[in-house]
């Protein structure tokens, strides 16, 4: 199968080429340079195109190059802090950009689409309104959320206007290996492999450990996507997620455990983000029901990965 792959150079993305290549795909990367934190494969299957999510003309001839059966969007401005620094420009990337590649893939010719937006569109939910499923009303309450959720709105109306065959995939926070800094796992992971190498004094610098998030193993999700590209119905959204509320000290405490060391805890303002909320999680009833996908990788082993990533990476390998 030919697959064209939006954010192949990310985090998540960089974890489905793997598992495309793994299946025998064979896989068309739009790459920014300016904006991949991994690199693609040195594979025969793997093809890269330069190009950029707000050049309409350049995408589309991207996807005529790549004549695919499937894409995958999942590039974008992915975090809602910076989102803040420059709410303009994250809204252009991801709701104009999202639109630039439906006009693409409607132009080549109708091929299934897999759109990856955010849990964050959900904001403040009531404690008694959890889980949150694909029916509780988004309330988004950063730049972000803003334009994630305009972005999935975009699926049923190029489902319901052009007969595009397109899923959004709504995940929660995924974690894992490869991860960058600027979300909670990769930045105690890498504090902790800095420890435990001798690189850093005992002391982490954190920010709220009481909220509680719902997490699920980035190949976990990325196997989701696959599974909705597969057997999604077109037109709808779909929440990917563990199911389960997991306070961020628990992963602090587990990732100390697993590097075997004990630390001291620095608060720090500055990575208190101000739309923090108590409690969140999902239901991933639905996915299920219409395509069979669950969660299967647990969290313990997600975080021990995640901390041998950062270790490795501080010890240059």
């Amino acid at each position: 199968m030919r697959v064209f792959i939006t954010g192949a150079t990310g985090f998540a993305g960089s974890h489905l080429v793997d598992q495309l290549l793994a299946g025998g795909d064979e896989i068309f990367a739009l790459v920014h340079g300016e904006s991949g934190h991994q690199d693609l494969p040195d594979h025969p299957a793997v093809t890269a195109i330069p190009g950029n999510l707000l050049d309409a003309e350049g995408l589309k001839t991207a996807v005529s190059q790549a004549k695919p059966d499937v894409i995958y969007h999942l590039a974008g401005q992915a975090s809602p802090a910076i989102s803040w620094q420059k709410p303009a420009l994250t809204i252009a990337i991801n709701i104009g950009g999202t639109a630039n590649l439906l006009d693409a893939a409607v132009a080549y010719g109708r091929p299934r689409v897999v759109v990856v937006t955010s849990a964050e569109i959900y904001g403040r939910i009531d404690p008694g309104n959890l889980p949150i499923t694909e029916k509780t009303e988004p309330e988004p309450r950063h730049p972000y959320g803003i334009s994630k959720l305009a972005a999935g709105k975009l699926v049923a109306v190029y489902w319901a206007r052009y007969q595009l065959p397109v899923v959004e995939a709504r995940p929660f926070n995924h974690v894992g290996p490869r991860q960058a800094l600027g979300f909670v796992v990769p930045d105690f992971a890498s504090q902790l492999a800095a420890i435990k190498l001798g690189q850093q004094a005992a002391t982490i610098l954190v920010g709220n450990l009481e909220a509680q998030r719902d997490f699920t193993d980035v190949r976990d999700v990325t196997a989701g996507y696959r599974t909705l590209a597969a057997k999604g119905q077109p037109g709808e959204g779909y929440l990917i997620c563990s199911g389960q509320p997991v306070s961020i000290h628990h992963l602090l405490n587990t990732l100390s455990e697993l590097a075997g060391i004990e630390v001291r805890v620095n608060y720090d303002p500055s990575r208190m983000r101000p739309s923090d909320v108590a409690c969140l999680y999902g239901s991933y009833a639905k996915i299920k029901a219409d395509t069979g996908w669950q969660p299967h990788i647990h969290l313990r082993q997600s975080l021990a990965d995640a901390l041998t990533d950062w270790v490795q990476r501080l010890q240059g390998k």
